[in-house]
């Protein structure tokens, strides 16, 4: 009986220092689909720009990056926009100081020098400026020439 009391007592002991049991991995969570406006995904680098004056401004993905004609390049962080029914916005401040906001809007836009229709309306603040303008992605740009609309173009398959 003793011998059996101390088998149990080992067994028991052995239990207690074994690791416990791994619980399953829960799958991990869906990741959130890209912010959209005007069909436009807003993770890819975005440029908004205009005339009367002249200026830009590039959404990188990590910077605001303004420039303007005989205006010196500003650049600032970029945030996360605030998505707002149909307006997305990024607010930072420059280098040097100025308060920056870009507001693109899913409304078409022309801007009034070119035949080239845009997906977004742009505002920009930038100090005491307000400026107006159109803005699509990079791509669609680049792509798009100076008449048409600015759509990214087709990827093929992978």
């Amino acid at each position: 009986m003793r011998a059996f009391a101390l088998t149990a007592v080992a067994i028991l002991a052995l239990s207690a220092c074994s690791p416990p049991a791994e619980a399953p991995e829960e799958p991990a969570p869906a990741p959130a689909p890209a912010p959209v406006l005007a069909g436009v995904d807003l993770t890819k680098p975005l440029r908004a720009r205009g005339t009367e004056p002249f200026w830009a401004v590039e959404l990188t993905g990590s910077e605001l990056v303004y420039s303007g004609l005989d205006r010196p390049e500003q650049r600032a962080p970029q945030n996360p926009p605030v998505i707002r029914g149909t307006m997305a916005v990024w607010e930072s401040t420059t280098g040097a100081g100025n308060a920056i906001k870009v507001t693109l809007t899913a409304t078409d836009c022309s801007d009034g020098m070119s035949d080239l229709s845009y997906p977004l309306t742009a505002m920009v603040v930038i100090g005491e400026e307000t400026l107006m303008g159109c803005a699509a992605t990079v791509s669609a740009l680049d792509a798009s020439g100076e008449s048409g609309r600015a759509v990214d173009p087709v990827q093929p398959a992978g």
